[in-house]
């Protein structure tokens, strides 16, 4: 038996919730007998291997256990994951946790890896300050529900202070702004909508599975910076003297929206016109105020404090 296709067969497993026994032989250029034999051995070494009967080898899937086996990272996933927990933000109950599992993780790092999660960590600065705190098992109950394509039932409270029940497709979790986003398609309202995790409560267990849509403008990032710019309370829009198709880094900011071959229109919004202000001092190209009036004399008023600061 190959160690190396044995490694490989648990890093699949691990990598989606179910496959059946043709596709894991195609992955690994065997027979689904040879499958069969290495899932045993994985059971063997304490593995939770599940399987189902059926056509084509039957399917397979990595159970939890009494005790989690040890995971399967490559380079690059071992460094983000340690990454993620020494960043982890906007997530009760979740610090202690991290720091505990950061811990482990690094013990076992190479020492190569060690200094590049190392130069991380020196590049980053923490962000002081408070913002809505999402609960970590709500957190993980959506992604799971993503993950599994399941239908996901909870009570919401909106932006006016309504609370309603929704049942939804989720599909992509957002984080935006210090804030957790689910980008989900809403069963009974028939439209694509955006969702504060901070205002979710879950309802378990899940629904049925469902087949994914394709999320409008295919990036769930942009969507949501789209949709949230519509709620923010001050809002202004400029035009970029670049094609939309050119205004990739500005989605983040909000709805970018083409006006001709070589300009576009990007909608900015923030608590007070100093937020889009302060936004709109990151833009390194040409553009002009269309809306609101109030922003252009609030770009003048900037101006001028740049000004009288850059005479030494």
């Amino acid at each position: 038996m190959s160690s190396a296709r044995l490694l490989k067969l648990l890093g699949l497993l691990q990598a989606r919730r179910e496959w059946s026994g043709a596709e894991l032989a195609d992955r690994l250029g065997v027979t689904t007998r040879t499958v069969r034999r290495d899932v045993d051995r994985l059971r063997s070494l304490d593995y939770p291997v599940h399987a189902s009967m059926g056509t084509s080898g039957g399917g397979y899937r990595l159970g939890s256990g009494a005790q989690l086996p040890p995971l399967l990272l490559d380079d690059d996933e071992a460094v983000a994951v340690a990454v993620g927990l020494r960043t982890a933000s906007g997530i009760e109950n979740i610090g202690e946790t991290a720091v505990r599992a950061l811990l482990k993780v690094e013990q076992v790092l190479p020492s190569a890896l060690r200094h590049r999660v190392a130069a991380l960590e020196i590049s980053t600065v923490p962000f002081v300050g408070s913002g809505p705190v999402v609960d970590a098992s709500s957190l993980m109950a959506v992604g799971t529900a993503c993950r599994d394509r399941q239908l996901l039932r909870f009570s919401y409270v909106g932006h006016s202070g309504v609370a309603s029940e929704r049942e939804v497709e989720p599909h992509r979790l957002v984080t935006w702004g210090r804030r957790w986003y689910l980008v989900a398609w809403d069963v009974s309202r028939a439209d694509w909508r955006t969702f504060r995790l901070d205002r979710m409560s879950v309802r378990t267990p899940f629904g049925a599975r469902f087949t994914p849509r394709e999320i409008p403008g295919g990036d769930a990032g942009a969507f949501v910076a789209a949709r949230v710019a519509d709620r923010w309370p001050v809002q202004g829009v400029v035009r970029l003297s670049v094609p939309a198709s050119q205004a990739s880094d500005w989605r983040s900011y909000g709805e970018v929206s083409a006006v001709d071959e070589t300009s576009c229109h990007v909608r900015v919004g923030g608590e007070t016109m100093d937020d889009v202000v302060f936004m709109l001092a990151s833009i390194t190209v040409e553009f002009s105020v269309v809306s609101p009036p109030e922003l252009s004399e609030a770009l003048v008023q900037a101006a001028a404090r740049f000004r009288r600061a850059a005479k030494f």
